[in-house]
């Protein structure tokens, strides 16, 4: 299916790959549609796993993808002596169809996602028509043995025009004994006859309990109130929370929100210091990390003003107090409003033609400062 040698398109940096991820936390709901649906005899031939990037979508589609190859096919219809229907889809990792996943040697399984070029040396941007046409060799190798076959896409955001097009035929001419399980990160931009031919299960984001589980199950620990924090700033979602851990990103937060406490006397050394935290070779994700969360910050600053109150929990020591004090009342939300789409495209505008790290950032924590 691939070389494991190579980069991995869909895996988090610092995080096992959702095939090597052996639980699934606050994801209850989405495994019990699918359940409900093989059980009853209505397994459909396209489903689409939808919802924001981290909530375990791909490890979702794994899991089904174990289940089904280790399956039998006449399992759980409880007729002449046959096991009850599963209420689960847990598979022993011992299975020879977990290990064969594993190495990625499943021959019933056909993992489509970004390819390689080996021109350039780096991973492709897109997901090409040269990769789908990787599956009709697939489908004529597998055919033969007369079980089922599964195919992941991860993930259908980023198809090509033609590789869409390839989909939305395999989609309305499906092989036989054929499930497609693909990831979809932001499904509206999807072509509409893709969407109407799949069933969908949406994910939910995490909270604060499963996050702690879930960033536990991925090598790390968690007190408390991080385990909160993360879940507030990542929106529920485990891969956005590592990548937040990755970079020191609750301290980072912790400061821009310290910082903007320090307005309207803005402590200009300390801002200066982050400015200059981001730059720096090897520092690009955390100027990203910086300018993403400058954006949350907003947005927790209108929240705050529509609302009348912050947003529970606090992920930064005394956030509520000083974001009820910046942002008391709903015209105070607009403008902060305002200021995060004039930013924001100030931002990306620097961005794109490499303006110094730290004086952008010190450039978006002065706007704040102003402003406040």
């Amino acid at each position: 299916m691939s070389d494991p040698d190579l980069p991995q398109p869909d895996q988090v940096d610092g995080a096992p790959h959702p095939r090597e991820t052996a639980r699934l936390f606050g994801q209850d709901n989405a495994e019990a549609t699918f359940l409900k649906a093989y059980s009853a005899g209505r397994l459909h031939h396209g489903w689409l796993l939808t919802g924001a990037k981290g909530l375990g979508k791909a490890t979702l589609a794994w899991r089904i993808a174990r289940f089904l190859l280790a399956t039998p096919p006449d399992a759980g219809d409880g007729l002449f002596g046959a096991p009850p229907p599963p209420t689960t889809l847990d598979i022993s990792p011992d299975h020879p169809v977990a290990r064969r996943m594993l190495a990625l040697s499943e021959p019933g399984l056909f993992l489509l996602r970004r390819g390689w070029d080996d021109k350039a040396k780096r991973l492709r941007t897109q997901l090409t028509i040269e990769e789908v046409r990787k599956l009709k060799g697939f489908f004529s190798l597998s055919a033969a043995d007369g079980g089922r076959r599964v195919v992941i896409v991860d993930a259908m955001d980023e198809l090509n025009t033609n590789a869409a097009n390839a989909i939305l035929k395999l989609l309305e001419e499906p092989p036989a004994n054929t499930t497609l399980l693909m990831v979809a990160h932001q499904p509206s931009r999807l072509l509409p006859t893709i969407r109407s031919r799949c069933r969908e299960l949406r994910l939910a984001p995490l909270d604060a309990e499963d996050m702690a589980r879930a960033i536990g199950q991925a090598g790390a620990e968690l007190r408390s109130d991080d385990a909160q924090a993360l879940a507030a700033l990542s929106s529920g979602s485990v891969g956005a929370a590592i990548r937040l851990l990755n970079h020191d990103g609750l301290r980072l937060y912790a400061d821009l929100v310290a910082l903007l406490g320090t307005a309207p006397r803005l402590d200009r050394p300390r801002a200066i210091a982050l400015g200059e935290s981001t730059a720096g070779k090897g520092k690009e994700a955390r100027l990203d990390l910086a300018l993403s969360l400058t954006d949350t910050l907003m947005a927790r600053l209108v929240r705050t003003g529509v609302t009348g109150q912050p947003p529970a929990p606090e992920a930064a020591p005394h956030e509520a107090d000083i974001l009820t004090r910046l942002a008391p009342n709903p015209h105070s939300a607009r403008r902060w409003a305002d200021l995060a789409q004039h930013a924001g495209d100030r931002a990306r505008h620097a961005r794109a033609v490499n303006v110094d790290p730290a004086a952008l950032v010190l450039d978006l924590v002065l706007q704040l400062a102003r402003a406040a």
